[in-house]
């Protein structure tokens, strides 16, 4: 599989997350027929085009909690003020996926 095509699969997967949602890099990856997979959503968020809801994407901190994991922390801000703007909560820098997940880990 070439990996244009991959990252198209994510980007498919990641248009479809609602507005004032998110998922995990894992869920991503199961989402788009790749299990176990989550380091390659990492790199498609990276290079993801301007219509590919990046923000919504965030790394799974423990059961059924969220954080995110940029470690540039300008892009990492960025990331938070999108996520609040759609109503997104944050607990401890962490986010309810019960509450806020648009699938249930």
């Amino acid at each position: 599989m070439k990996t244009g095509d991959t990252f198209e699969r994510i980007y498919r997967v990641v248009r479809s997350i609602p507005q004032g949602s998110v998922m995990t890099y894992g869920q991503v990856a199961e989402l788009a027929g790749m299990p176990r997979a989550a380091r390659v959503a990492g790199y498609a968020m990276a290079a993801a085009p301007e219509d590919v809801p990046w923000q919504r994407v965030v790394g799974k901190s423990r059961k059924n909690r969220a954080r995110i994991t940029l470690r540039d922390s300008l892009t990492a801000d960025i990331q938070r003020q999108l996520l609040e703007g759609e109503g997104i909560e944050f607990d401890g820098g962490e986010i309810d996926l019960e509450r806020f997940g648009a699938v249930q880990p």
